[in-house]
């Protein structure tokens, strides 16, 4: 479980000068360069998709103020299944990116969703000494994660501690780890596009900060856990949290992309037109245009039959999710990313699924400018802003 307060970043790519006393001591990626806090708490939330490019700008000052939004698109095969393919391609999309919406070059927060990140979370008895507590941590890696320890970068968090009666301290750890590989890849990319990395965080824990509730059940309540999904194009982030911790998350291998291969394969039509259809689709009986039909009819069932393929998903991960010790009942899914926009998708996933689902809001948790509030295309920059709002 991750305290959604306190941000695991998979890459303080190097160690800070003098580390924090107290608190997690990072470990660092074998990429070097150098990481400074940007001014005025300024974070540019930057995501990398298979398609595009997102980025918020949000300026933190005891509130999240979101003062600008930009994307692109990225060409096909730069990036797929979150790890980049091709270093100078990613590069260069970076660098017309920044300056074609002049933004800043310092204090970028990337986001990583791969299925080669490892989260767990278990328990160190008797260690008071942060140094002695970080060495018995990288000692417990190997275990805890599939990942091998000298090929991954690694981080943690200590969420919960208590003492016995001996004075005994016990710490809860969450530990992420990735394959460093993966991240050094992002970071020579960024260097060659002179952007200078500030952290990288999982995508997971960035939607929750946009998106998810932001306080646990009183104790009158009873506790009910949250369900935030993003659709990207190749693969999907999902993640639980009850409003104080992110308890689980995974990443799916499904996307809006499969919707496009869908309609084309049903309709025998090209890539860029499935494109267009799907952008103008809709699977609501009520505000379908059924003087398109048949092809209308075509392109909603391509899009109900990969629907049934998400709710699957869905259904199959909610119920490993409450097979775990301490689970909560499902209260909602919200659904954010360019797909969720499909005019009827909520309510044919909820028939499907049988939890209630809804759009999520990525303003929820941020004060944003007017200009920003009027774009039509907010859900696709939820896991951005999230990246852009300081833990």
């Amino acid at each position: 479980m991750v305290d959604l307060k306190k941000e695991i970043k998979l890459s303080d790519l190097v160690p800070r000068r003098k580390p924090k006393q107290g608190g997690s001591t990072r470990l660092a990626s074998s990429s070097g360069g150098g990481t400074r806090r940007p001014s005025k708490r300024e974070l540019v939330g930057l995501k990398v998709g298979a398609s595009q490019i997102a980025a918020s700008r949000v300026v933190n000052n005891g509130s999240a103020n979101l003062v600008q939004l930009a994307r692109q698109p990225l060409d096909r095969g730069v990036v797929v299944g979150g790890e980049v393919r091709d270093v100078p391609a990613l590069a260069r999309a970076l660098d017309s990116f920044f300056d074609e919406h002049k933004l800043p070059r310092r204090g970028i927060r990337l986001g990583l969703a791969t299925n080669r990140i490892g989260v767990r979370a278990f328990d160190v008895d008797g260690i008071a000494d942060e140094r002695q507590l970080a060495n018995a941590i990288r000692f417990r890696a190997h275990e805890a994660v599939s990942i091998p320890t000298d090929e991954a970068a690694l981080d943690y968090h200590v969420v919960s501690q208590t003492a016995n009666e001996a004075g005994g301290v016990s710490r809860r750890i969450v530990l992420a780890a990735a394959y460093r590989e993966s991240i050094d890849r992002y970071v020579e990319a960024a260097r060659a596009a002179r952007i200078e990395l500030y952290g990288i965080d999982l995508e997971a824990f960035a939607l929750l900060r946009a998106v998810g509730t932001t306080s646990p059940a009183s104790e009158n309540e009873t506790a009910r856990a949250v369900v935030a999904v993003s659709l990207g194009h190749d693969r999907s982030t999902l993640a639980i949290s009850d409003g104080a911790v992110c308890e689980f998350t995974r990443v799916l291998e499904w996307g809006g992309g499969k919707l496009e291969a869908a309609i084309a394969l049903n309709l025998g039509v090209s890539p860029e037109e499935a494109f267009g259809l799907k952008l103008d689709a809709s699977i609501d009986p009520d505000t379908a245009d059924l003087s398109q039909a048949p092809k209308a009819t075509a392109v909603r069932e391509a899009i109900g039959r990969e629907l049934q393929k998400l709710a699957r998903e869905l259904v199959a991960s909610l119920q490993f999710y409450q097979s775990q010790p301490g689970s909560h009942a499902i209260s909602k899914i919200l659904i954010s990313g360019g797909t969720s926009r499909i005019p009827g998708l909520p309510e044919e996933l909820a028939r499907m699924t049988r939890v209630g689902v809804k759009r999520a809001d990525p303003l929820a948790h941020v004060q944003a400018a007017a200009d920003v509030q009027a774009r039509d295309d907010l859900a696709s920059f939820a896991i951005a802003i999230g990246l852009g709002v300081e833990a």
